[in-house]
């Protein structure tokens, strides 16, 4: 009976510690809130509510860089949570890894919001890696309250793009970029849970430093209500 109750402790314990995401980590889920907030928020070109709402999945890279390779590229560290029902899912750690520059002159770093428009998208991305342009369609969103209803072409688009750079909307080059899941960051939230487990059966918490993140994700935006901010 005494191995029972202590087996039954270190599982316990286990999960508790799996649940304590690194700062980095937490931090990425910080930023990626604010990210989401802000550009869901900027009145009239914010991300249209109707695209939001019709989205499978959330991607979210804040603060994508301009890595000093020598043949130039980009690199950045995200989140990605798919709707389930009227909640979404616990957030499974990404990284975003591009082989040429595709910022715009003088842009350093972008923040970057990916709605996934379809499940095949994101079934891509958890076999290993996704490539932009290749493997899935990706288009820049539409903005602002009525943009989506004159941009239908866009919308057979697997994902759409969303960037900003010092508080504008900035053009981006996604094609042949590389997104993968970050192994590393994945097992330190949910061990050996399958990532597709997380995203789509529910079979793991989200870890307490997600939380303020998956509110967000389920408000309402202030942009296309006629709320003030």
């Amino acid at each position: 009976m005494k191995s029972v109750v202590v087996l039954g402790m270190l599982m316990s314990a286990s999960t508790v510690a799996l649940a304590d995401l690194s700062s980095s980590d937490a931090k990425r889920l910080s930023e990626a809130l604010t990210v989401v907030r802000e550009l869901r928020a900027i009145p009239d070109k914010g991300i249209p509510e109707d695209l939001w709402n019709k989205a499978e999945c959330v991607a979210v890279i804040p603060g994508l860089k301009k890595a000093a390779f020598m043949i130039g590229g980009e690199f950045g560290k995200g989140v990605v949570s798919c709707r389930s029902g009227q909640t979404w899912s616990a957030p499974i750690f990404i990284e975003m890894q591009k082989g040429s520059a595709g910022f715009q002159i003088g842009v350093e770093q972008v923040d970057l919001v990916l709605l996934v428009m379809n499940r095949q998208g994101v079934d891509k991305l958890l076999d290993n890696k996704i490539n932009l342009g290749a493997d899935a369609s990706v288009a820049a969103g539409p903005v602002g309250r009525a943009a989506s209803a004159s941009t239908d072409g866009k919308l057979t688009a697997e994902i759409l793009a969303y960037s900003r750079a010092k508080g504008a909307f900035a053009g981006i080059n996604l094609s042949g970029g590389v997104l993968r899941p970050d192994k590393d960051a994945n097992a330190g939230a949910y061990g050996s849970t399958a990532i597709r487990d997380v995203l789509f059966e529910n079979k793991a918490p989200a870890p307490p430093a997600a939380e303020a993140f998956l509110r967000t994700l389920k408000e309402e935006s202030r942009a296309t209500t006629g709320r003030k901010p």
